[in-house]
């Protein structure tokens, strides 16, 4: 077998691709007539959370003495995840009458993909679902009164035009890829 066909089986991607197909489309058929940027959060978050499942190997300490090596892979399967995810978004709105724009979803997935990369290196691979659930169930109670600190905690649910949305976003998906990207799930 070659090395790609091991690493999809060792990470459980055939499952993960699955699920995440399902959870999208089970939001979407849930709310298609109410569409709108928490279904389309609640979508995004939900496939991020279930393909992140293969974040770590059955051995973390085996990846780390692999002769192959193992940073693109990681950079290569979390870009998969966003990618994966934020396609089926966009997919599923498009078969209903109102959608969320792509900058918007873009944004919350590159995120979202990030927080899921901290939670992976800091926590484990298992628990790279937990910090954009997390966030994800806070950011929809966050009062948005229009100051800094709502706007942070609620980037998910800003409108494309906010900067402090768009920053907090690029700040967490590019210190949560490079994090997963150099140090991999935690042992």
């Amino acid at each position: 077998m070659r090395w790609a066909v091991l690493y999809a089986r060792s990470r459980q991607l055939p499952a993960a691709f699955a699920a995440l197909v399902v959870s999208t489309a089970v939001v979407w058929l849930l709310s298609r007539d109410d569409w709108a940027l928490p279904q389309a959060l609640l979508a995004l978050t939900a496939s991020i959370a279930v393909a992140a499942i293969g974040l770590s190997g059955q051995d973390p300490d085996l990846d780390r003495t692999a002769a192959l090596p193992w940073s693109r892979r990681r950079f290569a399967h979390l870009a998969l995840i966003g990618l994966a995810s934020a396609g089926a978004v966009l997919a599923v709105q498009q078969l209903g009458s109102s959608t969320v724009d792509l900058s918007i979803i873009l944004r919350d997935a590159a995120g979202l993909l990030g927080l899921t990369g901290l939670a992976a290196t800091t926590a484990g691979g298992q628990f790279g679902w937990t910090l954009p659930v997390a966030w994800s169930a806070v950011a929809l109670f966050v009062k948005n009164d229009g100051s800094t600190a709502s706007e942070i905690a609620a980037w998910m649910l800003q409108s494309a035009e906010t900067p402090v949305a768009t920053w907090t976003a690029v700040l967490l998906a590019v210190t949560g890829t490079v994090a997963y990207t150099v140090w991999g799930g935690r042992r």
